[in-house]
């Protein structure tokens, strides 16, 4: 009975659907014909597509090459780039795994004497690195030199008080650093490299300046009058809803998989850290965790150890713009974030070394979504939503801490006055403390105070307040005035404030310990004790990784001092002080001179001939008689 009963309802829908299609018009029967054809060639259709577009791309840039080829340099390097990375990924897709079987016998003789091949290349490096460390130091003077010893004293601290001594893994700890060594060798050293940068950190600072256009419209014309809330504030918003539109297109995705992916090789260590890592060069320290949300719970100790450190120790794409704006450095913000990437994973793989089997490995491959956005409008909104948060926690912040800052300084100095010293104050107490920190970074002894009440500030505040506080001392080197009024030190030297930049760059504060143990406990309820007792521990390494990157700075950057001009304004003053950059000019300028006769001395290089005779007054020279030219 079932069967016939299923047989009718059968025969019904038949004659039901082609009732249907004999009741649809002509122009309907053509139109599902059509739809029809374009599922079945689908792929043949998107690949002609794809062709005629790049088609049509390369000939734009041809076009552009024949009409102005120095306006088009850009958009050639960005075509060469995006063409390299995308032929990459096919090569690597169709033929990855037969290169991987192919070159199994180099792994096997590799792996069989991994032992030796690492010592004699780990021994390489590092003679080669002190070699060229001391033909630079005999040659720049011993600045360089006091960088590299803070360098290796932070290394030596890192190993004495490890979580688990004698369980580092040398491979992560040396490529952490030599990869470093490498960026910055690149980017503060060769030509190309700092051109590059300066390059990129111009286009970084044209890019964010767009956010003005939103700020003039709802602030008004006025806007820059509240410089931080109606100027650098909206920065923020921008880049994050850039950073959301990227996600949506899968361009961030991909990029950060791939940087993760060659930390994971290089530094052997999880595809779950290397992957958090990787997006702190673009995400803040709550966002980056959400690239390996479903994988938190099962991290290890050391992993879990790992991303919080790697979260300390970089500063997100967003906030970077309003570092920018305050006039710091684009070109060593940029640096100092690239660097701080395998410098985190080097210190926080060394103070909490693996002892357990990471339970996320190459087998399940990580996945990082690209957001819950519908389209592209959505994702722009919703990254502007996410920054308003953002904005609100910064101004709260600021202000609750700005506000306990001049409590503290009211009752310091209270207390001081009880002992006749009225000037104490927290800023006095850290250029104290931070100080033979400062000094062994590389920092002259005259700016080490400086650098160390920032490093204060920094730690026990917040990143934001120690930068605006570097951007006075800057726009105050910039505008000429007196070094000293009254003994105080009213700027530090271009050296200085460079290691500062690198020393200051990361989220490594008391605050964001709060909000990591919070963001982590949230996204993996169950690993709350292993994630709180992490945590002071990571900041500690966030710390010192990113005073790691500022001796690695201070070995590499050579300041352009531009001593022409340094000398002819700092001698219009009346009481002129000797001070290190002042030196360094006037032994720029006496490397310049040259001496005809006794009576014909002069200054190359742009110097004037009344900056040599200062200079003689100030700091005789030693290959020629100052008194020819006094």
């Amino acid at each position: 009975m079932f069967t016939e009963v299923d047989s009718a309802t059968e025969v019904a829908d038949e004659v039901h659907e082609k009732t249907d299609h004999h009741d649809k018009s002509l122009l309907e029967k053509k139109y599902e014909a059509f739809q029809g054809y374009l599922a079945e060639h689908k792929d043949q259709i998107c690949l002609i597509v794809s062709l005629v577009i790049m088609a049509g791309f390369v000939a734009i840039v041809i076009a552009a090459c024949v009409l102005n080829f120095n306006r088009a340099v850009e958009m050639v390097v960005i075509s060469l780039v995006t063409v390299l990375f995308l032929a990459w990924d096919w090569m690597m897709k169709c033929y990855g795994d037969w290169v991987w079987k192919e070159l199994s016998p180099i792994r096997d003789v590799l792996h069989r004497n991994w032992f030796w091949i690492r010592w004699i290349v780990c021994v390489s490096l590092l003679g080669a690195v002190v070699g060229w460390l001391a033909l630079d130091t005999a040659k720049r003077g011993t600045r360089q030199f006091m960088s590299f010893f803070g360098l290796l004293l932070l290394i030596f601290f890192m190993l004495m008080f490890s979580k688990h001594p004698f369980r580092w893994c040398w491979q992560t700890l040396l490529c952490g650093i030599a990869l470093q060594f490498v960026f910055g060798l690149l980017i503060l050293r060769s030509p190309f490299g700092l051109v590059g940068i300066e390059w990129l950190g111009k286009k970084a600072e044209t890019f964010m300046s767009f956010a003005d256009a939103g700020s003039k419209f709802v602030f008004g014309p006025n806007y820059i009058d509240h410089f931080f809330v109606f100027k650098v504030m909206p920065i923020l918003v921008f880049i994050s809803s850039v950073i959301s539109i990227l996600f949506y297109v899968g361009f961030m995705p991909w990029l950060v998989g791939k940087i993760g992916f060659i930390m994971q090789v290089t530094m052997a260590t999880s595809p779950a850290e290397s992957t958090a890592a990787a997006g702190n060069l673009f995400l803040g320290q709550t966002e980056s965790p959400l690239l390996i949300r479903p994988y938190i719970s099962e991290l290890t100790c050391s992993e879990i150890h790992a991303v919080m450190t790697a979260g300390f120790a970089s500063v997100s794409g967003t906030v970077l713009g309003a570092y920018i704006s305050f006039g710091v450095d684009a070109t060593h913000l940029l640096t100092a974030t690239a660097m701080s990437v395998p410098g985190s994973l080097a210190i926080a793989k060394t103070f909490w070394p693996e002892t357990e089997t990471p339970r996320v490995t190459a087998s399940n491959i990580l996945q990082i979504k690209h957001g819950d956005s519908k389209n592209v409008f959505e994702a722009a909104s919703q990254g502007a939503s996410l920054a308003a948060g953002a904005v609100a926690h910064i101004v709260a912040n600021l202000i609750a801490f700005l506000s306990l800052l001049a409590f503290v300084d009211a009752a310091l100095s209270w207390l001081g006055g009880m002992l006749d010293c009225p000037q104490l104050s927290f800023s006095l107490i850290c250029s104290y403390v931070f100080m033979p920190l400062s000094f062994v970074m590389g920092v002259s002894w005259e700016d080490s105070f400086i650098v160390a009440e920032l490093i204060g500030l920094k730690t026990f505040i917040n990143e934001f307040i120690a930068y605006q506080k570097l951007s006075e001392f800057i726009k105050r080197r910039k505008a000429g005035g007196p070094e000293y009024v009254g003994h105080v030190k009213q700027y530090i030297s271009v050296h200085s404030e460079t290691i500062a930049t690198y020393a200051l760059c990361g989220f490594s504060n008391f605050a964001s310990m709060g909000l990591a143990i919070g963001l982590l406990s949230s996204l993996a309820p169950n690993r709350k004790t292993d994630i709180s007792s992490c945590a002071l521990r990571a900041l500690i390494a966030g710390s010192v990784s990113c005073f790691m990157t500022a001796c690695i700075a201070g070995m590499l950057y050579i300041p352009d001092l531009q001593c022409p001009h340094f000398l002819s304004t700092e001698f219009i003053n009346v009481n002129v002080t000797s001070s290190v950059q002042l030196v360094t000019c006037c032994t720029q300028l006496y490397n310049s001179v040259t001496v005809y006769e006794s009576w014909n001395v002069t200054s190359g290089e742009g110097f004037s001939q009344s900056s040599l005779q200062h200079c003689c007054a100030l700091t005789p020279a030693t290959h020629f008689n100052c008194s020819l030219v006094l």
